[in-house]
């Protein structure tokens, strides 16, 4: 497996971003919280896609082969981090910087589990209140990826 972070890995859609953190929907919307991530996750897209193609846009999920020819699912991610706490832009990108970095490092162990199991879009919500140091973002990361249904 590659450690690369394709752009097609990056959420971008303005709805599906609505739909994670929607809260009237929350049934199909499960969350783990571990210090210091709040993480939101779909983990089946077909009724987000049904739904989306409802109003007209399109939702892709890249199906790419590696070169083991084992299929594995591209799952697009956001990161936030709160304007509030983090007033510099500089601040905000560390922390995205390491965040980013621990997920491409880290993002086979969520691979290794069936792709039943496999999220779709997953939200990282920073919520500390401190820029904490990589070791602490990848040490949460790695678990979170565990604690994942």
């Amino acid at each position: 497996m590659k450690f690369t972070f394709k752009k097609s890995e990056r959420l971008s859609s303005k709805k599906v971003i609505d739909r994670l953190f929607d809260r009237k929907g929350s049934e199909k919307i499960n969350s783990v919280f571990l210090y210091p991530f709040r993480v939101s996750y779909i983990l089946d897209d077909t009724s987000l896609t049904s739904a989306m193609k409802s109003t007209d846009v399109d939702v892709d999920i890249i199906t790419e082969t590696s070169t083991e020819n084992t299929p594995t699912i591209n799952t697009a991610i956001l990161i936030s981090v709160s304007k509030r706490y983090f007033k510099h832009a500089v601040d905000r990108n560390l922390i995205k910087r390491r965040t980013r970095e621990a997920y491409r490092l880290n993002k086979h162990l969520l691979m290794e589990k069936p792709s039943s199991q496999i999220p779709a879009y997953i939200a990282f919500v920073y919520i500390a209140k401190t820029i904490e140091d990589y070791a602490k973002i990848e040490k949460s990361m790695k678990a979170i990826f565990k604690k994942m249904v």
